[in-house]
């Protein structure tokens, strides 16, 4: 199905047309829900409007793909594509497959030097991995809703042993601030990475983010760079507001991430991802 234009939407090529089809990325946590996991009605509507209007709707998430797959399903996406693990993991999605997926790409990486200089900066640290076959393992009884599985229990050094997708570092004891300031002092170096809005690291392989993954997905589809919006609140959604034609950063953002945005719209307890949405249908 193809959408109507009635106005050129700010930020968007004004060669535009009647059958302009947009890229659409859009983060979970913080922008589709908020942080107890909740979508609104509105959001929900509005999101199955632009699937329904035949965009390319992305998910692009933080959350490893058994946490991705309810949202996809929450909003109607049965054809396309989602990017979760911070980019690590992309999937194609067609309702023929067997279970209406296939991972089209993975990225490993060796977590051993960041797990090694981040085990003993981090008061009370405790680690999760995604490996390469979808599995997490995990130390001292870790478990997230983010993961989308239940983490296997292991040892410290198993995890060193393993090939990673996204590594996950939490402390109930650090405050965000000693949070960061100890993995400053680590020097991580040759993997990504992308402190929460609390005691919170996302790891991923050098160079891969949700942008990279998009990046990736544009070109295969052959869509303009004009064509391409983005809905974020964290860290992790720096690169890809910087990376869309149109990146809008939510109300509740904080300031690093709203000067990586073309605009602002309202936070995600005043269905701010809605309004963004709506504006393209």
């Amino acid at each position: 199905m193809t959408m109507t234009v009635n106005n050129v939407i700010p930020g968007i090529d004004d060669r535009t047309n009647e059958t302009t089809k947009y890229l659409i990325a859009l983060d979970v946590d913080g922008t589709l829900v908020d942080h107890d996991g909740i979508m609104t009605e509105g959001v929900r509507t509005a999101a199955a409007a632009v699937v329904d209007a035949g965009h390319h709707v992305i998910i692009a998430t933080g959350r490893s793909l058994g946490a991705l797959l309810p949202i996809v399903e929450a909003i109607g996406l049965r054809h396309g594509y989602g990017v979760c693990s911070n980019g690590g993991v992309t999937i194609r999605l067609d309702p023929s497959l067997v279970d209406g997926y296939e991972i089209i790409d993975r990225v490993t990486f060796d977590p051993a030097p960041a797990l090694t200089a981040l085990r003993d900066s981090i008061p009370g640290a405790k680690f999760a991995l995604e490996d390469a076959e979808g599995n997490f393992l995990s130390t001292s009884r870790f478990q997230d809703n983010s993961f989308g599985i239940e983490a296997r229990g292991v040892d410290f050094h198993h995890l060193l042993e393993a090939k990673a997708v996204r590594v996950v570092v939490n402390s109930a004891e650090a405050s965000t601030a000693e949070f960061a300031d100890a993995i400053a002092a680590a020097g991580l170096h040759g993997v990504t990475y992308a402190i929460g809005w609390s005691a919170w690291l996302d790891i991923a392989a050098d160079g891969v983010n949700k942008a990279s993954a998009l990046e990736a997905v544009r070109a295969s589809l052959g869509i303009e760079n004009a064509l391409t919006v983005a809905v974020g609140d964290g860290s992790n959604d720096i690169e890809m507001l910087r990376w869309a034609n149109r990146g809008v950063a939510m109300g509740q953002a904080d300031d690093e991430v709203k000067a990586a945005a073309d605009e602002i719209t309202a936070s995600v307890y005043d269905d701010g991802a809605a309004a963004v949405l709506r504006s393209l249908v």
